[in-house]
């Protein structure tokens, strides 16, 4: 039986002004291909959001704009990564200044470094923003020396806050894909951002490992205070987590609001379905609330709680996607 619609109440606190990413009148173009068109939005800090749309819709190409690796042909983009930075464009910067400006993130497919452990690839995160280099570590400085220890330790720190302490000498290549998914966000977390995005966190998982990553993200919102910038397919996923969402289609931002308003919106709902907007109104109306996924309110570091004995204070299965 479908459960009432719950969402998670917005934290961030807009009148502030206490904006992450301001993005205005973005166009992103590849030849004769527009692949973002005129998008503006604003991301606060704090909060958990959502971009959602169909394949194709100028999802990851708006995350590729944020972090460099794309610059728009027209538009800004703005960031503070870290509460209290003056706003910077990033427009033209690198994506490893971009990340020195607090921005991590993790992609669609894995890209963790496969024959190094667990414990080395958050280590590899953790020592892009230390001062030693390469011929301190040769000498073996005290500085280096002290840096080391630091980084081990909290590498280890961070594998237990993802629920990997055990596997921290294993190969990451080695370790099944929802734990190399929790590995990457351990990494990205070693740089100390002040926002993360999520590109498909939810890819390939099973529902216990979605359940996991549901309370992972959650605990690294609150716990960390760090604003989560997420695009997913998994809308059991999204409608648990998520403050507000975006969605795009064809390049264009069609929709912004509450998981309950965008769940209900005739645009949406069109876009996936590939109606108009008309037929899809009648849809909307009728469409079954989306079940979402039990995170439990026993929540231990960074959102893990008692695998044996979850609260079940959300209900419903996983695995469903937007249709």
């Amino acid at each position: 039986m479908s459960t009432p619609l719950q969402t998670t109440e917005p934290r961030p606190d807009r009148a502030a002004g206490d904006v992450v990413f301001a993005v205005e009148h973005v166009t992103l173009r590849f030849g004769g291909v527009t692949s973002l068109n005129d998008v503006s939005l604003n991301m606060y800090r704090g909060e958990i959001l959502a971009v959602i749309g169909p394949n194709g819709a100028g999802k990851t190409s708006l995350f590729n704009s944020l972090t460099g690796v794309y610059t728009p042909q027209e538009g800004s983009i703005e960031l503070s990564g870290r509460a209290g930075d003056a706003p910077v464009s990033v427009l033209g910067k690198k994506t490893h200044i971009i990340n020195h400006l607090g921005v991590a993130r993790t992609f669609q497919n894995i890209r963790l470094f496969p024959a190094l452990t667990a414990l080395e690839n958050v280590q590899v995160g953790i020592e892009s923003r230390q001062k030693s280099g390469p011929l301190s570590a040769m000498l073996g400085l005290p500085w280096q020396r002290r840096e080391q220890r630091e980084s081990t330790a909290s590498a280890y720190q961070l594998l237990d806050d993802v629920g990997l302490a055990n596997r921290a000498n294993e190969l990451a290549g080695s370790l099944p894909y929802g734990e190399q998914r929790r590995l990457e966000i351990a990494r990205a977390l070693g740089t100390d951002p002040g926002v993360l995005l999520l590109d498909e966190p939810a890819a390939g998982t099973n529902p216990a490992e979605k359940r996991d990553l549901a309370q992972l993200i959650q605990g690294v919102n609150t716990e960390r205070n760090i604003s989560v910038l997420l695009i997913e397919h998994d809308m059991k996923l999204v409608m648990s987590i998520a403050h507000r969402i975006i969605v795009l289609n064809f390049g264009g931002k069609i929709a912004e609001g509450s998981p309950a308003e965008i769940q209900r919106n005739p645009a949406v709902v069109a876009a996936y379905l590939g109606t108009s907007v008309e037929e899809a109104a009648g849809a909307a109306e009728q469409q079954a609330e989306v079940k979402l996924i039990s995170t439990g309110s026993g929540a231990t570091a960074l959102g893990r709680g008692d695998a044996d004995h979850p609260s079940p204070h959300r209900s419903g299965t996983d695995g469903s996607h937007a249709g």
